[in-house]
């Protein structure tokens, strides 16, 4: 289930946000836990438990994880340690328009020259 996020303090001039969730201590690298974008420019908060699928009314548009889904996918941290889950939320200065479904990559692309500020959350989840 996701998590509720709020921020404030949005920059003049956003016209939609984005979101990612990756495992930053991923022993095969980064590893996106949920891609989402065509977050709504008035949106302050993403509510708990938002439901897995393309296009989540009046959320956004969810991006497919590395675990190959559209939507959220928990922490999965090894039994014997914690480890460190990042948040980054982009304020985009254009509005985009993007199909439901993008990897992480496949945004960060679209998102080129857009980007007109930025927040980061860190989370640690696990056993210590």
């Amino acid at each position: 289930m996701s998590p509720a996020l709020e921020w404030h303090d949005a920059p003049e001039g956003v016209r939609a946000f984005a979101l990612i969730m990756d495992d930053a201590e991923s022993p095969v690298g980064t590893w996106s836990h949920w891609v989402l974008y065509g977050i709504p420019p008035d949106a302050r908060a993403l509510p708990e438990a938002v439901p897995c699928g393309g296009r989540v009314d009046p959320v956004g548009v969810q991006g497919t994880n590395d675990f190959g889904a559209r939507g959220y996918g928990g922490p999965c941290a090894p039994f014997d340690r914690a480890r460190r889950y990042v948040f980054r939320l982009y304020a985009l200065g254009d509005e985009v328009t993007l199909p439901p479904g993008l990897r992480r990559a496949d945004l960060f692309a679209a998102l080129h020259g857009r980007v007109i500020a930025h927040a980061e959350l860190n989370a640690r989840y696990g056993a210590k």
